[in-house]
């Protein structure tokens, strides 16, 4: 049977891009706190010094957008820093109102327009696009492995800096796992990289590589797919003392791989943070996971992607496009049957059935988006019902 290798990476909260998101989401709650019908489109810019905020809202919320802004640099932990801290950064806010084109069709969708009485016509998709949801039987989670044991790796890191355990570590990082393959079945870990953001005093070669195997590697990675000869990397580069917004510029949809499924499955461009759930940019990638995740809780298929494709200023998808990879359980052309049958993909619809206009977006910044249960697209309630369907039909 062949092996093959397969290799994913994640980024901290305290990653100049992630930093960026995270900006651009908690805009999005506290909007949405207020105003659960605000339209929201911010993008973040992060560097020396300096946060750049800008984009569209269209609001009734009251906000206070620098103090939202160095608060969640702040929370981040981005204090005390001389080139970079939430109490000294210059910010700049470039907001405005979204255009009267795009709002006039997501208000009122062509096939509103044309006459349809069906709420969920109303509300047209943002803009046009392609969105991908994908789910795999490897992991508890439906998720391909490499990407979640790089996201574990990467939140256990930010949590050993939080709760004091390796104080010298800093908001910064990066995590990358390689996991060999037999067929389908990932058997080990081969090859992990850290690469951390730390205090001038840590000892890189010594004490900090046995420090992150033994409070980071150990605590993240199954013991099962550990063995004597993994190559284990730390700060390839040498020392990672000047880190954050002053080591790299950070952009708001700039790490959309980390943020979905690691280039195990495809994607279709988007980005997520800053965007509120009219943009199907999110909203459908979300209904798209959640679709595909019920496939394969159901046992239809071993792995399940979902393709969707819109029209700017029409509710219907475009196009609805299931690919299981040769694994569907039932025919392909009954599965697809079910999946349209049980999931309403019009945004309208997408927004009610995950219940999208609140302010549960910040979290999603960092360690993804997919695999986490606390976010209502990762519910697999439908799955028992999918399943009984499949076998009546």
């Amino acid at each position: 049977m062949r092996r093959w290798f397969f290799a994913s990476e994640s980024v901290t909260e305290g990653h100049p891009d992630k930093l960026a998101d995270a900006i651009s989401d908690t805009v999005l709650d506290a909007v949405l706190t207020q105003d659960p019908l605000g339209r929201v489109a911010c993008e973040t810019l992060v560097t020396t010094g300096k946060a750049v905020v800008a984009g569209e809202l269209t609001t009734t919320a009251s906000l206070d957008i620098e103090k939202i802004t160095r608060e969640a640099i702040a929370d981040i932990g981005y204090l005390g820093d001389a080139q970079f801290s939430a109490d000294t950064v210059e910010v700049n806010v470039l907001i405005h109102h979204q255009s009267p084109d795009i709002a006039a069709g997501v208000d009122r969708a062509e096939e509103a327009r044309a006459g349809s009485a069906d709420l969920y016509d109303l509300l047209g998709a943002g803009d046009q696009g392609i969105m991908f949801g994908f789910a795999i039987d490897e992991t508890p989670e439906l998720m391909p492995i490499p990407i979640q044991l790089a996201h574990r790796l990467a939140h256990r890191l930010s949590l050993v800096r939080q709760n004091g355990t390796l104080d010298y570590l800093r908001p910064d990082g990066k995590t990358q796992v390689m996991v060999e393959y037999e067929g389908r079945i990932p058997i080990r870990v081969t090859s992990l990289l850290i690469s951390a953001h730390h205090s001038p005093a840590a000892d890189i070669d010594n004490a900090m590589r046995h420090d992150l195997w033994e409070q980071v590697v150990l605590p993240s990675i199954p013991e099962n797919l550990l063995t004597d000869n993994i190559s284990f990397y730390v700060n390839p580069s040498g020392r990672f003392e000047v880190g954050g917004p002053h080591a790299d510029t950070g952009l708001t949809g700039r790490k959309i791989i980390v943020d979905t499924y690691g280039g195990y499955a495809r994607h279709g461009g988007g980005a997520f943070s800053g965007k509120d759930p009219t943009k199907v940019d999110r909203s459908a990638a979300y209904a798209a996971r959640h679709a595909a995740k019920n496939v394969v809780a159901a046992g239809l298929a071993s792995r399940c992607e979902v393709q969707l494709a819109y029209a700017i200023g029409r509710a219907a998808p475009f196009s609805i496009h299931i690919d299981t990879a040769g694994t569907s359980e039932i025919d392909p052309d009954r599965l697809e049957k079910l999946v349209t049958d049980f999931f309403d993909f019009r945004p309208g619809a997408i927004l009610d059935r995950l219940d999208l206009r609140r302010p549960i977006y910040r979290p999603t910044a960092a360690y993804g988006h997919f695999g986490r249960p606390e976010f209502p697209w990762e519910s697999t309630a439908v799955a028992p019902e999918l399943r009984k369907s499949a076998e009546a039909l």
